[in-house]
């Protein structure tokens, strides 16, 4: 059972995959993971990296072990740490050290969302920085063949992130913000 204060992050971070992800067709292939609530939402209360480190493995070997018609993927929500975008991008390197130290490398990976989400070379307050920023930081666990068989049935799947980005660019900043506004996010 999630802690109060972990549920309401948990509750923000259900409202922006809805709102976002699902709403705007960031991910088309997240409308069936969460209208069947195969998406699982856990809470880190974790405040150091050694902590985080831990939930991640445990979170990777129970989505690893899970039914996938019972849980297809997993958001791994941690707002007490990595707030910096810096070091959680450089924390990244440790979660792909992870997937190979529990020999799940080829059956998960890791997508990565965090509220400051920088893409290099863009203007800080470009619009599109959107298609990946969310609530909280956050690591999305994901199954590769699962990944694999949506991007074999959907056409074009090279065009998804430029198709996010002019979403992004079409709705603006000042939308952006007011939608997260409305979701209880700063």
């Amino acid at each position: 059972m999630e802690s109060k204060e972990g549920q309401q992050y948990l509750d923000i971070t259900q409202a922006w995959v809805e709102k976002f992800v699902v709403g705007l067709n960031l991910c088309p292939f997240a409308p069936p993971v969460v209208d069947g609530k195969r998406l699982r939402y856990t809470y880190s209360a974790a405040e150091n990296i050694d902590v985080l480190y831990q939930n991640l493995l445990q979170e990777m070997e129970f989505l690893a072990l899970a039914d996938p018609d019972e849980w297809e993927t997993t958001l791994l929500v941690h707002p007490h740490v990595l707030q910096d975008f810096y070091l959680y991008n450089d924390f990244l390197e440790i979660v792909d050290e992870a997937l190979e130290a529990a020999d799940l490398a080829g059956a998960l990976q890791v997508a990565s969302f965090h509220p400051q989400y920088l893409f290099a070379g863009e203007d800080p307050e470009a619009s599109s920085h959107y298609t990946n920023r969310s609530p909280y930081p956050m690591l999305h666990l994901l199954r590769e063949d699962s990944l694999e068989n949506a991007l074999k049935s959907y056409p074009k799947p090279e065009e998804i992130p430029q198709n996010n980005i002019v979403t992004m660019q079409n709705l603006g900043l000042k939308k952006i913000r007011k939608m997260l506004s409305e979701l209880g996010v700063d």
